[in-house]
C-alpha cells in the first residue's frame, strides 16, 4: 500500500526544506534506512532516511525546490501502484516527479476531507484489522526527526493537555532528544484530542505522537489502526475541560519539583498581568524566575516578539502588594521533598545485607543509547587502525606564553592543537574526508569536531571553517560551544556537519589513549597530556615537554602512509608553532 512521506521538521525552528539532493529516483527500490534525499533547512543539510520498504512512486519537488513542513515529499509503495489520489486528481501520473509541489499539495487537500468525512466507526463495531492510512488524515500529528541521529524521543512535558485550544505555532510539548530538549510547534488549529504518550514516556520517530482535530472527530479508529486496538481514547466531555487544563497545570507545576500549594502562595492578585497564554522566555530566564519566585505572566519581555530575558528578569519591579513572593523556608523544604521524590522514582536501589549485594540501577538517558549505537556500530563496522607520535611542545609552550600576553581570551593548547590539526588537514585532505558507504567524500572545507564530556556522556560541538579562524575566534567559539554542551542548550546546526573530531583528556592526566571514529569522519585525533620527561638535544639529556597523540584511521578511507604523513605535518606545526600562523 502506498504511503506518503511528508516533508519533516527537522530543526526547532524549521517551516521549508529545500531538496539539497536526491539518493533515490522514480521507480528506484526503496528499504527502510536507505537514504531518500538530503533536505537542506535552515540550519544544516541534513539526510532524510526512508522509514519503510517499496518503491518510490513519487516526489514531491525536484532539486533546488522548496518545501513546506508537512508537504508532500515523496510517496512510497508497490511497484505500479496508482498513487494519482494520493497526489491530486486531474490524471496525475504516479512517475511524476516534476509536478508542482503547490499543485500536489493542493490537490491533497482537496482529497483529504473524504477521509476524514467517513462515517465514525466506534465501540466495539471498529474491526481491529482495519487499516486506516494515518499519513492521509491531517489531524494526526507524528514524532519528527528532530536530529540527524534521532531515533526515538522523551516526552519531557506537555504543554497542552487534551481538551486544550491549540492554534498554528504555539508550543505542544518538550521533546527530550539524543542531544537537547527541544520545543515542538503545532503547525495546524484545533482541539488536542489525544497523546500518544505520557510524561517521561519514550515514542519512535514517525509515532503517532499526538492528534488534533475538530470536536467529534474519531480517535478510537486512529489510535486502534496504530496499536491494533491496545489503546482507547475516550471523547473529552466539554464540561470536563477546564477541570483538565486545571489538573493539566498542576501536573506541570508538579513535573517541575513545585508543589501545588507553593504556587498558590506566589500567586499575586494585585500584579497586572501582561502575558496570557504562551509565555516567550529564554531558559536562564525561567531558571532565575523560578528562583527568584517569579510569575512570568506579570513581566514584560523586551526581546522579539516579546521574549522574557534575563535582563528582564533583573529589572522586574513588581507594583506596591503585588509581588510573587519567594518561597519560606517551609516551602522551599517542600519543594526539595518533591524533587527528592522524583528523582528517587527514576533510580533503582538495592540495599545491601549482611554480604548481600549493594548496586543501583540508573535508566539509560537518550544521550548515552545514541553514544552506544553509534560507536558500536562505527567500532564493528570501520576497520580501525591507530598510529601514536610523540610531538616537542617545548616552542607551543613559550608560544602560548606570549600569545597569551597579547591575546584578548585565553588561548589553550587544546586551541593550538585544533589550529593546527585545521591547517594540516588542509594540505592532507583524504584524511579530511567521509566514508559514504558507497563513495567517499573528500571535504575541501575543515568542520573540526570537538569532544566536550557531559553529565549524561559525550557531545561532539563543530568548530566551522577552523582553517579560516585566528587563535583568539579559535578559544572563543571552543569555549562557548562547550558552555553550551554542558548546559544542554546546543542546537542541531552546532554538532552537525564535522569533518574531523579531536578527543583530548590531556587535562584529566591522560598520557595517551585511543578513539573511536565519530562516523562519517574517517579520523578522529587522541590528544594526551604534556609531560616534562627527559629528551636528548643535541647530545645532551636534558628536560623537554612531550605530548603523544594517537590517530584513529578508518582503513577503507585512509591508509597507514596516507594518516602518518598527515601527522608528520602535525608534528611539524606544534613544534614549529609560527608555521600555522602565518
Amino acid at each position: 500500500m502506498a504511503e506518503k512521506i511528508l516533508m519533516p521538521r527537522l530543526s526547532d525552528t524549521m517551516t521549508e526544506g529545500v531538496i539539497a539532493a536526491w539518493h533515490k529516483n522514480v521507480g528506484d527500490p526503496v528499504k527502510k534506512g536507505d537514504l531518500l534525499a538530503e533536505i537542506e533547512t535552515d540550519k544544516a543539510t541534513m539526510e532524510l532516511e526512508s522509514y519503510k520498504d517499496g518503491v518510490l512512486l513519487h516526489r514531491g519537488a525536484e532539486q533546488g525546490g522548496k518545501l513546506q513542513v508537512n508537504d508532500l515529499l515523496a510517496i512510497v509503495g508497490d511497484k505500479g501502484e496508482d498513487v494519482s489520489g494520493l497526489v491530486g486528481g486531474n490524471g496525475a501520473k504516479k512517475d511524476a516527479g516534476s509536478g508542482s509541489p503547490d499543485t500536489s499539495k493542493k490537490k491533497a487537500e482537496t482529497k483529504q476531507p473524504e477521509t476524514s468525512n467517513e462515517k465514525p466507526v466506534t465501540g466495539n463495531q471498529q474491526p481491529a484489522s482495519e487499516k486506516v492510512d494515518i499519513s492521509k488524515m491531517d489531524e494526526v500529528v507524528l514524532m519528527p526527526r528532530l536530529s540527524d541521529t534521532m531515533t526515538e524521543g522523551v516526552i519531557a512535558s506537555w504543554q497542552k493537555n487534551v481538551g486544550d485550544d491549540v492554534k498554528k505555532g504555539d508550543i505542544l510539548a518538550e521533546i527530550e532528544t539524543d542531544k537537547a530538549t527541544m520545543e515542538l510547534e503545532s503547525y495546524k488549529d484545533g482541539k488536542l484530542l489525544y497523546q500518544g504518550a505520557k510524561q517521561g514516556e519514550k515514542i519512535l520517530v514517525n509515532d503517532l505522537l499526538a492528534i488534533i482535530g475538530k470536536e467529534g472527530f474519531d480517535v478510537n479508529k486512529v489510535v486502534n489502526a496504530v496499536k491494533g486496538g491496545g489503546v482507547q481514547q475516550e471523547p473529552v466531555a466539554k464540561d470536563s475541560q477546564d477541570q483538565q487544563k486545571a489538573e493539566g497545570d498542576v501536573s506541570k507545576t508538579a513535573s517541575s519539583g513545585v508543589p501545588q500549594q507553593a504556587v498558590e502562595k506566589q500567586e499575586a492578585p494585585e500584579q497586572q498581568i501582561v502575558n496570557e497564554g504562551r509565555i516567550l522566555a529564554s531558559p536562564l530566564a525561567k531558571k532565575l524566575a523560578e528562583e527568584k519566585g517569579i510569575d512570568l505572566k506579570y513581566v514584560k519581555g523586551s526581546g522579539d516578539n516579546g521574549r522574557i530575558t534575563k535582563g528582564d528578569i533583573d529589572n522586574f519591579k513588581p507594583q506596591a502588594g503585588g509581588e510573587p513572593r519567594a518561597a519560606s523556608a517551609e516551602q522551599k523544604q517542600e519543594v526539595s521533598s518533591s524533587q527528592e521524590a522524583l528523582k528517587s522514582q527514576a533510580v533503582s536501589y538495592t540495599p545491601s545485607g549482611d554480604g548481600g549485594a549493594d548496586f543501583e540501577e540508573v535508566p539509560v538517558s537518550q544521550m548515552r543509547k545514541t553514544i552506544a549505537r553509534r560507536l558500536a556500530e562505527s567500532m564493528f563496522t570501520a576497520p580501525h587502525f591507530y598510529l601514536t607520535m610523540s610531538i616537542d611542545m617545548d616552542a607551543c609552550v613559550e608560544t602560548r606564553k606570549k600569545l597569551n600576553e597579547l591575546s584578548p581570551v585565553k588561548i589553550s593548547f587544546n586551541d593550538l592543537v585544533l589550529k593546527a590539526v585545521a591547517v594540516a588537514l588542509k594540505q592532507h585532505p583524504k584524511v579530511n574526508s567521509s566514508w559514504l558507504g558507497d563513495k567517499i567524500r573528500i571535504n575541501r572545507h575543515v568542520n573540526i569536531g570537538v569532544a566536550v564530556a557531559v553529565e549524561e556522556g559525550l557531545l561532539v560541538p563543530v568548530v566551522r571553517f577552523a582553517d579560516t579562524k585566528q587563535l583568539s575566534q579559535i578559544a572563543t567559539e571552543v569555549k562557548a560551544l562547550a558552555d553550551k554542551a554542558k548546559t544542554k542548550k546546543l542546537q542541531p546546526a552546532e554538532w552537525e556537519g564535522s569533518t574531523f573530531t579531536i578527543s583530548n583528556l590531556g587535562m584529566f592526566g591522560i598520557d595517551e589513549f585511543t578513539a573511536i571514529i565519530n562516523p562519517p569522519d574517517s579520523c578522529i585525533l587522541a590528544v594526551g597530556g604534556i609531560a616534562q620527561v627527559p629528551v636528548v638535544k643535541n647530545g645532551s639529556i636534558v628536560p623537554g615537554n612531550v605530548m603523544k597523540v594517537t590517530l584513529s584511521c578508518d582503513h577503507r578511507v585512509v591508509d597507514g602512509a596516507t594518516g602518518s604523513a598527515f601527522l608528520q605535518t602535525l608534528k611539524s606545526l606544534l613544534e614549529e608553532p609560527l608555521r600555522m600562523l602565518v
